[in-house]
C-alpha cells in the first residue's frame, strides 16, 4: 500500500499522523472540508504542512461532521445466509438470496451524525429488541464527487430479531441512536485495502471473550468501489459520506449483546475500534 495518512478528529482540531510523526491542524481544516476537497490527499497534506508538530491524538471525536453515514447489506455469502435464516418464518428469506445475486446491491441510510458513536465511546442495543449483534465492516470514506479517498471501521449495530420479523422493519433494526460507530481513525490513501486482508472482531464480557470471528476482504462479492457508484447514483452529498461495505462475520444464533459487553474490531492499516454496549 502507498504511503497513507491516519487521521484522528478530537474536539477543537484534527491531528494527522503520517510515518510516526503527528500534526495538529489548523482549525480551519474540517472533514467538512475534506470530503468537500476535489483532491482530499492534497488537502491533507496541505492541513500537515501548515499545521504544528504534537505528541500524540488527543480525547477521540466522531469520525463526522455533516457526512451521512450508508450501509451495504448482504455483500458476503455469510451474511446472506445469515439474513435468510432469520427471516424465513416471516417470508422473507427469499428477498436476501435474490439481492446476492443481483446487480443493484442493497443499501440503506445506517446513521446521520449525531447517531454515530466515537471510538472507545458507547454503542447502543434497543430495548424493544431481544437480539442484537455488532457486526464489523470495512467502511469507505466518499468525497462529494463520488471519489473513494480513504477508509476506516465501522461498526453497524443491528436488532436481528426486529429484522427477521419482517424485513420492511430494516430502517428500526438497523438506524438508531448510537447505531453506528467509526474510527480509531480515517485512513486516507490512494489504495484500498489489499483483498487479503483480515477484518476480525473479538467481544468481551466482564473482561473475558464471550465471541470472536475473523474474515478477508476477498470474501466480498462486490467490488469496492462499484458500491460507491450505485450510492451516487441520482444522489447527492454535499459534504460526502461513508459508506459501510457489509459484514462477513456473524455470531452464533444464541448470542446477544448485553450492556457492558466491549466490541473489539480490528484491521490493519486502520487499528482496533473499541465501543462499550450500553442502554
Amino acid at each position: 500500500m502507498a504511503s497513507i495518512f491516519r487521521l484522528y478528529p478530537a474536539a477543537s482540531c484534527i491531528v494527522i499522523e503520517h510515518e510516526g510523526n503527528f500534526t495538529q491542524a489548523n482549525p480551519d481544516f474540517t472533514l467538512d472540508l475534506l470530503f468537500s476537497a476535489k483532491n482530499p490527499r492534497k488537502a491533507v497534506e496541505t492541513a500537515q504542512s501548515q499545521g504544528q508538530p504534537t505528541d500524540a491524538p488527543g480525547a477521540p471525536w466522531p469520525l463526522v461532521q455533516s457526512q451521512e453515514v450508508w450501509a451495504a447489506g448482504v455483500t458476503y455469502y455469510r451474511s446472506r445466509t445469515a439474513r435468510m435464516e432469520e427471516s424465513q418464518d416471516a417470508g422473507g428469506g427469499d428477498f436476501y438470496d435474490r439481492v446476492y445475486d443481483a446487480d443493484r446491491p442493497e443499501l440503506f441510510l445506517k446513521a446521520t451524525p449525531h447517531r454515530v458513536a466515537a471510538p472507545n465511546g458507547g454503542v447502543k442495543i434497543r430495548s424493544d429488541s431481544k437480539w442484537n449483534v455488532p457486526e464489523p465492516e470495512l467502511t469507505l470514506a466518499i468525497n462529494t464527487a463520488g471519489k473513494v479517498f480513504g477508509f476506516t471501521l465501522g461498526n453497524d449495530m443491528s436488532s436481528r430479531d426486529i429484522e427477521g420479523e419482517n424485513p420492511l422493519y430494516l430502517p428500526q433494526a438497523k438506524c438508531y441512536d448510537r447505531s453506528a460507530a467509526l474510527g480509531p481513525c480515517l485512513v486516507v490513501s490512494d489504495d484500498l485495502p489489499e483483498m487479503s486482508t483480515e477484518l476480525s472482531i473479538e467481544i468481551r464480557r466482564r473482561g473475558e471473550p464471550v465471541s470472536s470471528g475473523a474474515t478477508q476482504l476477498d470474501q466480498i462479492k462486490r467490488p469496492l468501489t462499484s458500491l460507491a457508484d450505485w450510492l451516487y447514483r441520482e444522489n447527492v452529498f454535499p459534504f460526502g459520506a461513508y459508506l459501510m461495505t457489509g459484514t462477513g462475520i456473524v455470531p452464533p444464533d444464541e448470542f446477544t449483546l448485553n450492556p457492558g459487553d466491549q466490541i473489539h474490531i480490528t484491521m490493519d492499516p486502520v487499528g482496533t475500534l473499541t465501543n462499550t454496549v450500553i442502554t
